[in-house]
């Protein structure tokens, strides 16, 4: 089982002093996937259908809730965390090969420019909320530095974001180091917690209540078995556009024309985002793996989104392959598929992209946050009924 770490406030003075003391690690919960509501996917998934299919991989969060009622900055309610994905486990400081792609830039992955120039990414992968990327991004140098897990004298993160202002008091900076600790120490293989967890807690997608994903595909013995595993932090996307296996379910599911209570009013123009993260053990090189992360757009697209202006869509890929190659003195032999043979890779990226945002949608349950706004789950019988009506 992988943990995860959850920090709760009460209001109560007397729970309070018991709970700000600790911090409550639970298993990754039990929640129905898409699978489990017969969504149909094409693909074959990995045994646990995660990123931690790929061999070494490890998964942690820290999700922070507390508080409810009117917004008072610094103060709370509070709806966010961190997520921290360690492509070869927590206990390794060798550095992967690694790409990015932005398929809409307005958002935020600091460490890009040493991937584009090294073609390396030397560390984990942190995502968190939009004004809290500093924050993890110190903490994550200090945690190398302690550790003695720099590979270079200098370490340059790799952080991302999405914005989670809906429902989190985004301005009071309530990410704390800590918080980043806690998600690495958390990291295991195995399950990775999904829905209303790690930086994923307060995100939105589609105009339903969403947060973090995975999914994984094995590829057949005579196209190398590799595995592709991918984790996404989704917060983007209109009601209309939602497609769940090619069905157009989003249009049978309107958003109310005007505000209950203190429910968000409708969206009348993409303002998301999504972090795609893309992890592989098949042998491929820098280049190559731009070419996946360029794929995760695909994927995203099969759910329905057309990455607008205020969108920042940000995807990385990493393989775990040609472990020891960046400590290497002099020449070196290392691995590379063959590009006549990429393609199932490809698909397997756009396949596993697409269900990993369907499952964050469908293991997010319904959340209110500041000012008392609540963004209800995505109704599995609903789903259930349109996937029928459309011949899914």
């Amino acid at each position: 089982m992988n943990p995860g770490l959850i920090i709760l406030r009460m209001k109560s003075p007397i729970v309070a002093a018991t709970v700000l003391a600790l911090s409550v690690v639970v298993p990754a919960q039990n929640k129905p996937r898409a699978r489990d509501l017969g969504v149909p996917f094409d693909g074959t998934p990995g045994p646990i259908n995660a990123i931690t299919d790929v061999r070494g991989v490890e998964v942690g969060v820290a999700t922070i809730i507390r508080g409810e009622g009117a917004l008072k900055a610094g103060a709370g309610p509070v709806r966010t965390g961190v997520t921290v994905i360690l492509p070869r486990g927590k206990d390794s400081s060798d550095p992967v090969f690694a790409a990015w792609f932005a398929q809409n830039g307005n958002g935020e992955m600091t460490g890009t420019t040493w991937i584009d120039e090294g073609g390396f990414m030397e560390g984990p992968v942190f995502i968190t909320n939009t004004h809290s990327v500093g924050v993890v991004r110190d903490a994550a140098i200090a945690w190398s530095v302690k550790g003695g897990k720099m590979f270079q004298p200098w370490s340059l993160p790799v952080v991302a974001e999405t914005w989670d202002g809906s429902l989190n008091d985004i301005n009071g900076f309530h990410v704390k180091p800590e918080h980043v600790m806690q998600a690495i120490e958390s990291a295991a293989a195995g399950r990775v917690p999904e829905g209303n967890v790690g930086g994923g807690t307060g995100m939105i997608c589609y105009e339903f209540k969403c947060g973090t994903g995975t999914a994984s595909r094995k590829l057949p013995p005579q196209q190398g078995g590799y595995t592709v595993g991918v984790l996404v932090q989704a917060n983007h996307g209109r009601r209309g556009e939602l497609r769940i296996a090619g069905a157009p379910v989003g249009q049978d599911m309107p958003v109310p024309a005007a505000p209950r209570g203190g429910a968000l009013p409708p969206s009348t123009q993409e303002q998301g985002s999504i972090i795609i993260v893309v992890g592989t053990d098949a042998p491929l090189l820098p280049h190559q793996l731009e070419r996946v992360a360029r794929r995760a757009t695909m994927g995203l697209a099969r759910t329905g989104a057309t990455s607008g202006n205020g969108s920042g869509d940000i995807f990385l890929a990493f393989s775990t392959a040609n472990d020891g190659v960046a400590a290497a003195p002099r020449e070196i032999h290392v691995n590379m598929l063959a590009n006549s043979r990429i393609s199932a890779l490809f698909s397997a990226t756009v396949e596993a992209t697409e269900e990993a945002i369907v499952n964050a949608l469908i293991a997010a349950e319904t959340m209110t946050g500041i000012d008392g706004r609540k963004v209800d789950a995505i109704p599995h019988q609903r789903v259930r009924e349109l996937l029928k009506k459309y011949g899914r």
